[in-house]
C-alpha cells in the first residue's frame, strides 16, 4: 500500500486521521507544531512530530503583524504548499482565515483551495455553535476538519484581547456542548486555546475525537505551540503557556526533539504553563 515510502526512506507510513483517533485510545499524546516553509518542516518532521500546522499566526511571527487578522487564503496556501514539500511523516493541518468560512459554499471554496493547492489534508477553523453549520457542510464533502475552541485569535478585537476562556462555569459549559455539537456535526479534532485546565480535561474526557491543547492543560490528548515560540526566535513577551526548548540544546533539531518528547512523556506542560 505505501509503496512510495520505500523511495522515501519512511520507516511508518504518514500519520492521517485514523492514526490520531488510535493515539487518543492507546493514550499516546500527540505532539504536535506549527511550520511555515519546507527547510523548518523538514526539521519538525524529522523530529518525529504527529501533526504538523500551518497557522494563521504566520502573521504575526512571519509578517509582523499584532494579530492574525489580516492573513489571507493566498498567504495559507503560498505556506502550506510549502511545509507540505518538506514533510514525509507528519499530518498536515492549515487554518482557515480570518472572514474566510462565513457561508458553507464560501468554507468549501477555500477548504478546497488549501487541500489542493496548499496540499493541506485538513483544514482548522476558528467557532463554536455558529460554525457547526459549516463544519457539517464540509464533512459532508469530506473535507477533514479542526475545531478551534476557547480563546479565537481571529476574534481578538471581538473579545478585547488575548485572554484565558472559561473561567466562568457558564462559559466552561457552553464551550463543553460546543465540543460536542462540533464532533457530532463532523469535526475530526478539537483544539482548545488558553482554558483552565480542568476544561481542557472535561472537554477531552467527554469527545471521542483527539482534543489538542496549546495552553489548556497536562490532561488533553496532544499538545502544540508555535515553533518560533519553542526556538526562542520570538522576540519580546510570549505566553504564559511558551517553554523555551533551545535552550540547552546545540541545534535547532535537538530542541525539536526535546519538545516531542517532553510531549511524548508528559514533562511538557508543567504547572507554570498552565491556567486555573
Amino acid at each position: 500500500m505505501y509503496t512510495q515510502l520505500e523511495q522515501r526512506g519512511m520507516s511508518e507510513p504518514p500519520v492521517n486521521v485514523s492514526t490520531l483517533r488510535t493515539m487518543k485510545t492507546d493514550g499516546e499524546p500527540i505532539a504536535c507544531l506549527t511550520a511555515y516553509d519546507a527547510s523548518f518542516a523538514a526539521l519538525v518532521d524529522a523530529a518525529g512530530t504527529d501533526l504538523v500546522l500551518v497557522g494563521d499566526s504566520l502573521g504575526m511571527v512571519i509578517q509582523g503583524h499584532d494579530t492574525t487578522v489580516p492573513v489571507t487564503v493566498d498567504d495559507i496556501v503560498y505556506h502550506s504548499r510549502m511545509v507540505a514539500r518538506g514533510l514525509r511523516r507528519a499530518f498536515l493541518v492549515a487554518d482557515m482565515p480570518f472572514m474566510s468560512y462565513t457561508k458553507p459554499g464560501q468554507a468549501l471554496d477555500n477548504a478546497v483551495r488549501l487541500m489542493q493547492e496548499g496540499g493541506a489534508m485538513m483544514v482548522k477553523l476558528e467557532g463554536g455553535d455558529d460554525q457547526v453549520q459549516i463544519v457539517e457542510h464540509l464533512a459532508r464533502h469530506d473535507i477533514p476538519v479542526c475545531a478551534h475552541l476557547g480563546l479565537k485569535p481571529q476574534s481578538v478585537h471581538k473579545i478585547g484581547g488575548f485572554k484565558v476562556q472559561g473561567r466562568e462555569p457558564d462559559q466552561a459549559r457552553d464551550m463543553l456542548g460546543s465540543a460536542q455539537r462540533l464532533q457530532d456535526a463532523g469535526a475530526d479534532i478539537v483544539l482548545l486555546e488558553c482554558v483552565p485546565n480542568e476544561v481542557g480535561k472535561i472537554i477531552t474526557e467527554s469527545l471521542d475525537v483527539p482534543v489538542i491543547g496549546i495552553g489548556a492543560g497536562p490532561d488533553v490528548d496532544g499538545q502544540i505551540l508555535v515553533l518560533y515560540d519553542i526556538l526562542g526566535i520570538t522576540q519580546g513577551r510570549t505566553p504564559r503557556f511558551v517553554k523555551n526548548f533551545q535552550t540547552g540544546c546545540d541545534s535547532p533539531l535537538v530542541a525539536l526533539q526535546s519538545y516531542v518528547q517532553a510531549v511524548k512523556d508528559k514533562s511538557y506542560p508543567e504547572p507554570e504553563h498552565c491556567f486555573s
